[in-house]
């Protein structure tokens, strides 16, 4: 079988790039709800042919398990650094490109009953969001973006005409053609996880200057995906720790005490599971209190936004990477 980069030319990159404690970035204000779309112009033909192919290199990545950030065709900083991390993993030259030409970066969904049951609403003041059942997906948008790994703006743009949020069961849509889509229906509710011998030798590297972690399995490479580490008020603690549990669907405890000060208060409100919530789809702790990797309510600010001093990772991404380590796993953080 050949391997994909047989047909492939190096470039550079500028060619490259023409196109459950305190740590959430939390808007105390809007609760999570979905703030605005503003939508991309409908493509013109050589751009939308432009788009389809970085689209395709977005796809190869994100299937290859070296993530690109949102699959936007927009071959952006997270892109290139997850292009360089998986040639660097396979001895490939460092800015060849793969051949994609077998890579479909568009397909068809159709929204089902079960897509409109999960969108609600979410509260703005702490103490309503606590006694929420849970903390949905706020538009229709925002879940068929989530789940192909992308952002509202570019199913705005791939649908000129269709007010995604308006859809209803039956009506289909384009999007991008992802190899594993996350259904938030398909993940399991687990609240501890036990040590899987398999994966004893793994171990995470979190770069913070980058916004990128590593899973590597003994000396290799094999995940990488871009992260929010921390900011510069509540920086990620540097150093070396561990994975002590692994939770999807956590519950958290809003405390501004440990938000603003890694002090833990008796003033706090305990926000249910949801997409929506402030560390998304799962938790996974380490052994420093009030830290952990979690992933996030808003998958388009990862990398640029700050957090209260955790790894935040779009739930997508959240959603593997709790496949790839278990607990005991090491985490480098530096």
């Amino acid at each position: 079988m050949p391997h994909p980069f047989s047909a492939a030319k190096p470039l550079g990159f500028a060619a490259i790039l023409l196109s459950l404690a305190g740590c959430a970035n939390i808007a105390q204000k809007n609760g999570g709800a979905t703030a605005p779309i503003v939508p991309l112009k409908p493509f013109a033909i050589d751009v939308a042919t432009q788009r389809a192919h970085e689209v395709q290199l977005q796809l190869f990545l994100d299937k290859h398990e070296f993530r690109p950030g949102v699959v936007d065709g927009r071959a952006g900083e997270f892109f290139a650094k997850a292009l360089r991390q998986y040639n660097q993993a396979n001895g490939i030259p460092e800015s060849t490109l793969p051949d994609v030409s077998d890579v479909t970066p568009y397909t068809t969904y159709t929204i089902t009953a079960d897509d409109l049951s999960r969108i609600g609403t979410m509260a703005t003041d702490n103490a309503d969001i606590a006694k929420q059942k849970s903390c949905p997906y706020t538009s229709l948008s925002s879940l068929v973006a989530e789940r192909f790994h992308t952002t509202r703006a570019f199913l705005s743009a791939l649908n000129p005409g269709q007010e995604v949020d308006q859809l209803q069961a039956g009506d289909t849509i384009q999007v991008p053609n992802v190899a594993h889509p996350f259904r938030i229906d398909h993940l399991p509710a687990i609240s501890k996880t036990p040590r899987n011998p398999h994966r004893a030798r793994r171990k995470i590297s979190i770069d913070v200057s980058t916004r990128m972690l590593e899973v590597w399995d003994k000396d290799k490479v094999i995940a990488s995906f871009p992260i929010t580490p921390g900011s510069s008020e509540h920086p990620a603690p540097i150093g070396d720790w561990e994975i002590t549990g692994i939770a999807t669907f956590p519950w958290f405890r809003y405390d501004e005490g440990v938000l603003e000060r890694g002090e833990r208060t008796e003033v706090f409100f305990n926000f249910p599971p949801g997409p929506r919530s402030p560390v998304g789809i799962l938790w996974m702790q380490l052994n420093r209190p009030g830290v952990g990797i979690h992933g996030s309510p808003n998958p388009e600010t990862i990398g640029r936004a700050g957090s209260h001093g955790c790894i935040r990772l779009a739930n997508w991404d959240a959603a593997l990477i709790r496949t790839l380590v278990t607990t005991g796993t090491p985490v480098n953080i530096h």
